[in-house]
This record gives C-alpha cells, structure tokens and sequence, in this order.
C-alpha cells in the first residue's frame, strides 16, 4: 500500500516547553526523520511525505512519525491519503513512471 500523509502541531507542547525556535518545519522534519529511520521505500515533497510498505508496518510509521511531530505542539493535525493494493509494490515511483510513458505517447514521442 501506499499512503500519503501530512502533520502540523498546533498550540503549545501538552508537556515541556516549545523547543528553542520551533517552527512547522521543525515538527515536519521530526516526522520525516521517523519515516527516513524506518527504512521503508518513502518520497517527500512539499506537501506529502509518501510510504510504501504493507498495513501493519505503514500504520506504525505514520503513529509514530505523528507522537513525533506532538512534541512541537499540544495538538496535531493529520492527513492521509491511502492506496491499498495488496500485491503490488514499487508503486511509489512505478505509478509515476506510467503516468510519464503516457504523456510521453500521447505528446508523440
């Protein structure tokens, strides 16, 4: 499967005080950080951080890159996106690779 997701921290920290300087990008970076250690195939971009795995290990790394962006905030917003499709894998780039041969052909080239 592949799921998309996005997190923004809101408010201040349940506990503890706001790290020196946070900023989204900081809570951003925790979550990514999470998703980069898990060693699952992943992309992101400037509004999704994107991972390829099967439900149980997805799952745990969107929990866990989620408690990790909470730290800069009292509350967390989160949006995912999923793709399931049992059976397939390397979607992350083969989806895109279809879309590009299709413009390609219908481009003429």
């Amino acid at each position: 499967m592949l799921v998309a997701f996005s997190v923004a921290p809101s408010g201040p920290p349940a506990t503890g005080p706001v790290p020196a300087n946070a900023s989204v990008h900081d809570a951003v970076a925790a979550a990514v950080k999470v998703v980069r250690e898990s060693g699952l195939p992943n992309q992101t971009d400037s509004m999704f951080t994107t991972i390829e795995g099967e439900w149980d290990e997805v799952m745990d790394v969107v929990r866990r890159a989620t408690e990790a962006a909470g730290h800069y905030g009292e509350r967390v917003s989160l949006v995912l996106k999923a793709d399931i499709r049992p059976g397939y894998y390397g979607e992350l780039t083969g989806k895109v690779e279809r879309l590009e041969a299709a413009l390609e052909r219908r481009e003429g080239k």
